[in-house]
């Protein structure tokens, strides 16, 4: 530990340099980690809001939910064996507000429910994000394929689907605008695993989401990103070290030499890595976690916590990998020959 500290005394401009490669690095899968999250729920919030349970659609729907029809007798007998069960259909549509201005949005219906929220005929609640917008309760919005009016009766947050505000209406007032009588989708909460029923086809959770379109394609891109830089991250450390190791096999020569243990040298290498990623994350933590507080409002950023401390875990084993991959060169020196090729 003490030759580790007094070596990085020593060389501080080569570990400033490390140091602050690493904090860009990292800093840059933070801020792409916290924007994949945020575009995922921007994507989804509404089935990611759902608790964990089975999804169901028409098998002849080729995976695409909205061309799903359940049959109502099928939906019967699923109601009937699963009291919590709830069918509920989403269309992408538009709505009228009080300057005529069209807002896109994800219409929303359902059976009777605790996991949607409840409307009466003409009433509408929108996602947070249109009372930004300058939407009001209380305000009249109109559809042009609805013969009535909508009138605004609350808001509700983090509530998107396919990058749209959500909009919860009756169901007859759905069935009216997009000229169906069927549901879509039927959601039994709580169950592990799918059950079969006449002409459905069930998905957990995460398979529903991948049936949205180009919710997978986003979020791999973005994925793929990551973890390319956290790779990089770890060649970085390998590299480094591996030229220090070259410039230092005199000394380590002597150090084994005079008993200094191989496992201690790694140790000392370790020691050096941590210090450095250690720094590193806490100033790319601090700065991606204020980042929530300076993105323009409406761009989609969420950098949980846990999402937080998982890349610093696997920043740190990435670092810890490259540092004693590039270490191994230590292992195989002999005091004597490396005295005679290496620079004290």
């Amino acid at each position: 530990m003490n030759i580790a500290w007094k070596e990085i005394k020593k060389n501080k401009t080569r570990f400033i340099i490390l140091g602050s490669i690493v904090f860009l690095v990292s800093l840059l899968t933070f801020i792409i980690s916290g924007l994949s999250n945020g575009l995922s729920q921007d994507n989804a919030a509404l089935i990611k809001n759902l608790p964990d349970g089975q999804f169901y659609m028409n098998s002849d729907a080729d995976e695409t939910y909205n061309l799903s029809r359940i049959d109502s007798n099928v939906q019967d007998e699923v109601f009937s064996e699963h009291k919590d069960a709830a069918a509920f259909s989403i269309q992408m549509g538009f709505l009228n507000d009080t300057e005529d201005k069209q807002r896109s949005v994800a219409f929303v219906t359902s059976t009777e429910s605790n996991l949607f929220q409840k409307v009466n005929d003409g009433e509408i609640i929108l996602d947070q994000s249109l009372e930004d917008a300058g939407i009001s309760i209380g305000d009249v919005l109109t559809n042009n394929q609805f013969s009535g009016e909508f009138n605004v009766i609350g808001f509700v947050d983090q509530e998107k689907y396919s990058h749209a505000p959500v909009a919860y209406i009756n169901m007859e007032n759905y069935k009216e605008i997009y000229r169906v009588n069927e549901m879509q989708l039927v959601f039994i909460p709580g169950q592990d695993k799918g059950q079969s029923y006449t002409g459905l086809q069930f998905f957990s959770n995460k398979s529903f989401l991948n049936t949205i379109p180009s919710y997978s394609a986003e979020q791999m891109s973005l994925n793929m990103i990551v973890w390319f830089l956290v790779v990089i991250s770890g060649m970085l450390f390998a590299i480094f070290f591996y030229m220090m190791n070259v410039q230092k096999i005199g000394l380590y020569g002597i150090l084994k030499a005079i008993g200094v243990k191989t496992s201690s040298l790694f140790k000392m290498m370790w020691t050096q890595m941590l210090f450095v990623t250690a720094i590193a994350l806490t100033f790319s933590i601090a700065l991606s976690q204020g980042f929530n507080f300076i993105v323009p409002k409406g761009m989609p950023y969420d950098l949980p916590y846990e999402t937080t401390i998982q890349l610093s875990i696997i920043f740190v084993f990435i670092g810890f990998i490259g540092a004693t991959l590039s270490g191994i060169q230590i292992k195989k020196v002999e005091p004597l020959q490396a005295i005679q090729q290496g620079e004290v």
